[in-house]
């Protein structure tokens, strides 16, 4: 059945452009001045006199007024300050030739999985440059010629709207699919007749978290009602999430309500159907702790219409149902085991006594699992790299599947009477490449493999374990052109996560060859709140251990300068959406750190993130500031409260004026606290993407402007010069 994700704060932990890069045009980096550029204007901020009460502590917030997004005097402030950085980028000499670079890498054929529906095989390609990547069709024997099936970058007349999903009826008749504009969480749901390749006049709206369940003539769904008149998407909340079920040819409007929660306006309510259509699924969050609970409707039984039966009725453990075998349902599970292990639950005799274990834990995290061709795909993860190994239905061991390196593999879905799956493989240095797996042979043939000009050979990734405040061991990835010196004069982009049991595992990003190519230096940690050690690792990220989180990172740059990768001038550090909140802590708990610092869509403000959107779905990560202990925790880390007159990095915030996710509120408040804080010669500057969201579906040209900026400001501020010049 389709896996069920649980809604996390961001969409892609680590940034993996899926691109790659030719040969060097130099042979490295070479140093130049530091610049001496005019210090930048800022627009002024209006300070309002905002102050909040939390348990007798008066917390000021002067730029509430940026909350306001609709404003004319946000908008009139968004323009300043994007004229303002764009100004500055535009006085780096070597920005175009940077950009330049990264278009001729990127442009090469890129693509996804193959899904085999029928004897139909469904995949996406990106030609090279295209905003958006195309959906195929072809048949699935050797001589199928692949034709357009969708194309996205049609929705659209600036390539923005994205296709967001794609979920096939059992029979192979329909397609339902989702799209997303701007890069907004929001999606409509349309569907496509596959045989005869129109589409159908059917079109739903106002979806969110959310796939397709697809039963007899419909599917299940999830949405929100409609935002009522004025009311703001980006700001206000999201209540109630329900379930419907929608017949093909019939309007919104007729939609049967499947389950709803009249009592509880947060959490979401997500459902998946089993291949053969016998049982449908219901998970349900809450929006308080960090797990779901699952219940089952087995669709043969009418004496179970508009009922389901729990069978985990915890929100504290996060669970999956993987498939089915005849009556009984394979569960992926975390209750008793924080490495997962996969049970078998009969639904008439639900209780945890009666379980039986197919797949026991494991020293290594079972990240996930495959219900296919008869066979259970088990995907482990040993220090952040893919171990994969085949069973039976049963649990019997069969073997493992012989991987290309050390690094990173996705994909075995399939139906139940499959013969061959499909995965894809990347590292660091290893492009994407799409493998066909044949499941009773245990052998792996090339599908695709994209024609790049990269040798990875003149690159080596090392793996190394460091200690951090406390002595905690945490692993980091290096990554670096063979034959680097250990002088400490090597630009390093520092890159974590930290939370949401995401585990940062190794991938393939063109956007980052730019920066290996001309001599730089690429370090993952994998710091705890990830997923890479299960339960207990990402426990001791969260609430009220977040301060570890910061605390890793901190300790992984200290380690790159104290062997010799680099040095406080030459450092950047970076990530997106927890991450951003991540590089904002940090760069307020140790403003000396690093050189060069870029939070991107970050949660800044830790003490009002869940009046937004989906922000309360974060509470259990993080705690709320509505509860008295974790307030005093949010406000020793929040990176919008414990800016202070110092000395900053020079910072280059990134964010979107269509983020509904983290909303861009955020960085607009915490940019206007920094240039207000900063006492340094620094540029700290808010880069704002017009007309885009969170990072999902952010089309090609978007991409390669956003990070032809980055890898610009970095260098220059580092008074480092690319391409060996």
């Amino acid at each position: 059945m389709q896996k069920f994700i649980f809604p996390i704060l961001a969409l892609a932990a680590l940034a993996s452009c899926r691109s790659t890069q030719s040969k060097a045009p130099g042979a490295g980096a070479a140093a130049v001045a530091t610049p001496t550029s005019a210090p930048v204007q800022y627009p002024e901020t209006r300070k309002a006199d905002q102050k909040d009460d939390y348990f007798g502590t008066a917390v000021a917030d002067p730029y509430r007024w940026l909350e306001d997004l609709d404003s004319p005097e946000t908008k009139s402030w968004v323009t300043a300050e994007n004229k303002a950085t764009f100004g500055y980028l535009e006085q780096i000499p070597f920005r175009d030739q940077i950009r330049e670079r990264l278009t001729t890498l990127w442009n090469y054929e890129k693509f996804g999985i193959p899904q085999q529906e029928g004897d139909q095989l469904y995949f996406s390609k990106n030609d090279g440059l295209q905003n958006q990547a195309v959906l195929y069709v072809q048949q699935a024997g050797p001589e199928g010629q692949a034709e357009v099936l969708l194309d996205p970058n049609k929705f659209s007349a600036d390539g923005t709207t994205a296709l967001a999903g794609t979920f096939f009826s059992h029979d192979h008749r329909y397609m339902a699919y989702a799209t997303s504009g701007g890069g907004s969480d929001w999606q409509k749901m349309k569907v496509l007749d596959l045989q005869t390749r129109q589409p159908l006049s059917d079109e739903l709206e106002w979806v969110k978290v959310s796939g397709a369940a697809w039963y007899k003539n419909g599917f299940f769904y999830s949405r929100y009602d409609a935002p009522k008149a004025g009311e703001n998407s980006l700001a206000g909340k999201n209540e109630f999430h329900k379930v419907y079920y929608h017949a093909l040819g019939k309007p919104q409007s007729t939609d049967r309500l499947v389950y709803e929660d009249p009592k509880s306006p947060l959490g979401f309510r997500y459902v998946g159907t089993t291949d053969d259509e016998r049982f449908l699924v219901l998970y349900l969050t809450d929006g308080k702790a960090d797990g779901n609970r699952v219940s089952v409707r087995d669709l043969q039984d009418r004496r179970q219409e508009g009922t389901f039966t729990p069978l985990i009725s915890s929100y504290e453990f996060n669970n999956s149902v993987v498939g089915n075998v005849g009556d009984k349902l394979l569960v992926l599970t975390n209750l008793q085991a924080p490495n997962y292990r996969v049970v078998l639950i009969d639904p008439k005799k639900p209780q945890e006594k009666n379980w039986k274990t197919v797949l026991p834990e494991t020293e290594q995290k079972l990240e996930g699992v495959d219900h296919v061709g008869g066979y259970l795909v088990a995907s482990y993860l040993k220090d952040a790299s893919s171990l994969i190994k085949v069973y039976t239905e049963q649990g019997e061991f069969k073997h493992d599947v012989a991987l290309p390196a050390i690094g990173t593999a996705s994909g075995f879905g399939g139906k139940r009477d499959a013969k061959q799956v499909y995965y894809a493989f990347t590292s660091f240095t290893y492009p994407t490449t799409i493998y066909k797996y044949d499941l009773a042979t245990n052998t792996s043939t090339v599908f695709r493999a994209p024609k790049v000009d990269v040798n990875p050979a003149d690159y080596v990734t090392t793996q190394v374990f460091y200690k951090s405040k406390d002595g905690t061991k945490v692993p980091m990835f290096i990554t670096h052109k063979k034959g680097l010196k250990l002088d400490g004069q090597n630009p390093t982009y520092l890159y974590a996560y930290g939370g949401f049991n995401i585990s940062l595992t190794p991938g393939f990003s063109v956007a980052r060859m730019l920066w290996l190519e001309n001599g730089g230096v690429l370090a993952i940690p994998n710091l705890r709140g990830g997923g890479e050690y299960g339960e207990a690792w990402h426990q001791a990220g969260m609430t009220p251990n977040k301060q570890n989180v910061f605390d890793d990172f901190i300790a992984a740059a200290e380690y790159l300068k104290v062997q010799g990768y680099t040095s406080t001038e030459k450092l950047a550090m970076a990530g997106g959406s927890n991450g951003g909140l991540l590089v904002g802590a940090t760069m307020t708990q140790r403003p000396d750190l690093c050189k060069v610092a870029f939070p991107a869509v970050g949660v800044m403000d830790m003490l009002r993130y869940q009046k937004f959107t989906i922000g309360w779905n974060w509470a259990p990560e993080y705690g709320t500031s509505d509860n008295y202990e974790q307030f005093q925790n949010l406000y020793k880390f929040s990176p919008l409260h414990n800016l202070k007159p110092a000395t900053y990095p020079a910072t280059m915030i990134t964010t979107a004026d269509h983020d509904d996710r983290v909303v861009p509120a955020h960085s607009f408040k915490f940019a206007a606290a920094l240039q207000a804080a900063n006492e340094g010669p620094n540029p700290q500057l808010i880069r704002v993407d017009v007309n885009a969201g969170h990072g999902a579906g952010k089309s090609t040209k978007l991409q390669i402007q956003e990070w032809a900026d980055v890898w610009s400001f970095a260098f220059y501020n580092m008074g480092v010069k690319p391409f060996g010049k």
